[in-house]
């Protein structure tokens, strides 16, 4: 009873990350008006790292450099180069074709884990439903126009940046097995994140630009991004990869879309169309068929 306790807990830390992360997309394109992609990235996670520590301030302990091996692969892959790469494929191409590539996350992870994570081996019912979560996602990207607007450099980027998130979930799920503080070895992995991000300021021609805070909406975004969708969310979601595992914990991804045109439709008004409530439907039918257990 208390396992399956524990478990309902992991579903609904995974179900509340992704409600949060399905709107993050709104806000980095607006704050892109005002900001490069490593400003927002850097803003971001400097405020989502002190409010950590603010939290949890006491340091964890590991064993051997293989151990914090993980947290500086992890800070890497999951804060640096993931954000990174979304939020450039964000000024290449279309916030929709973003939403869709980056949501086929769960099928590296799965492949990933496969090789990487005894207890997690994929299945043909997770194939069945990612198959079905794809065709969804796709339908939502294109709502209904039948026509994608490919942009080769961004639509790369974005392709590559599931690819990098899957070896972070790996990483965390292996870092869930050292038994550290949740806070602490998020706290760690924001620190080396923010660590190898201080180059790419350099790279990017990164500003300071107070004046940019003046605005009420920037700081409103930035905010939102930095306790809700930094510290908050990756909280929840490196304890729900603790609890569920990376691969049942990644299928909450395939949902991203439909959040995406959600809170579109309630924050820009635009319409939900026939596609939308199709691709709706494939989408929430292919992450139940993907999370259910094989026979």
């Amino acid at each position: 009873m208390i396992n399956q306790r524990k478990i309902n807990t992991g579903h609904l830390l995974a179900l509340l990350t992704i409600l949060i992360w399905g709107t993050t997309f709104i806000s980095t394109k607006i704050l892109l008006k005002d900001f490069t992609p490593v400003e927002i990235l850097f803003f971001r996670f400097l405020i989502g790292y002190f409010v950590l520590l603010l939290i949890y301030s006491r340091p964890i302990r590991t064993t051997s450099f293989k151990e914090e091996l993980l947290f500086i692969s992890a800070g890497l892959c999951g804060v640096t180069l993931y954000f990174l790469i979304e939020n450039i494929a964000l000024v290449y191409t279309l916030a929709s074709n973003v939403g869709v590539i980056v949501s086929i996350a769960p099928f590296f992870t799965a492949v990933i884990a496969h090789f990487f994570l005894e207890e997690e081996k994929f299945h043909r019912q997770f194939f069945i439903g990612f198959l079905i979560a794809l065709a969804g996602i796709i339908l939502i990207g294109l709502n209904g126009s039948f026509l994608l607007q490919l942009n080769p450099i961004g639509d790369l980027l974005a392709l590559l940046a599931p690819v990098v998130w899957a070896i972070y979930s790996v990483l965390m799920r292996k870092i869930s097995l050292l038994k550290v503080h949740t806070i602490g070895a998020t706290r760690r992995v924001f620190f080396y994140g923010l660590l190898f991000m201080l180059p790419t300021l350099f790279l990017f021609d990164f500003q300071l630009g107070l004046s940019r805070f003046k605005e009420i909406s920037n700081v409103a975004h930035l905010l939102f991004l930095g306790l809700g969708a930094s510290a908050l969310c990756f909280l929840t979601w490196n304890k729900a990869v603790g609890i569920l595992g990376a691969v049942k914990t990644s299928v909450y991804i395939y949902i991203v879309p439909v959040i995406t045109v959600a809170a579109s439709a309630l924050v820009l008004n635009e319409k939900i169309t026939w596609a939308i409530l199709t691709g709706t439907f494939l989408t929430l039918t292919g992450s139940y068929i993907s999370e259910r257990k094989p026979k």
